[in-house]
């Protein structure tokens, strides 16, 4: 989930300049993303998913949370770029890190970023 996940185009440039150079950035814009918004929603659904996950009682090392850490992954890599496993447990750590991110996955439920970072780590 890039920045511009989070609020359209306004954040462009902070993911070029922090990631432009990257191999993920080079497949991401590779890809095109041209049904962007469809596929931001898939994300966004992911998201709650893990909230719904979180709110039934699941732990973070459960199945349940376990497929959902390969969904996001799986997810990531085929509409985004190759989501390897370094890449993934970054962007678990960003999900709290970064309150734009936390606050944007949290509309779903309090605490969803963090129980999907602790979901990553438990893997």
């Amino acid at each position: 989930m890039g920045l511009k996940h989070i609020n359209g185009k306004e954040y462009y440039q902070e993911v070029k300049k922090r990631w432009g150079r990257t191999q993920a950035y080079a497949e991401y814009a590779a890809k095109g993303n041209h049904n962007a918004g469809d596929i931001d929603a898939g994300l966004d659904a992911i998201m709650g998913e893990f909230a719904a996950c979180k709110q039934s009682g699941e732990q973070p090392q459960s199945p349940q949370a376990q497929a959902l850490v390969n969904k996001l992954q799986d997810y990531i890599t085929e509409h985004y770029y190759c989501c390897t496993d370094q890449i993934l447990e970054n962007l678990g750590k960003m999900y709290v890190a970064d309150k734009r991110f936390e606050k944007n996955i949290d509309k779903h439920g309090e605490g969803t970023a963090a129980f999907i970072k602790s979901a990553i780590e438990a893997r």
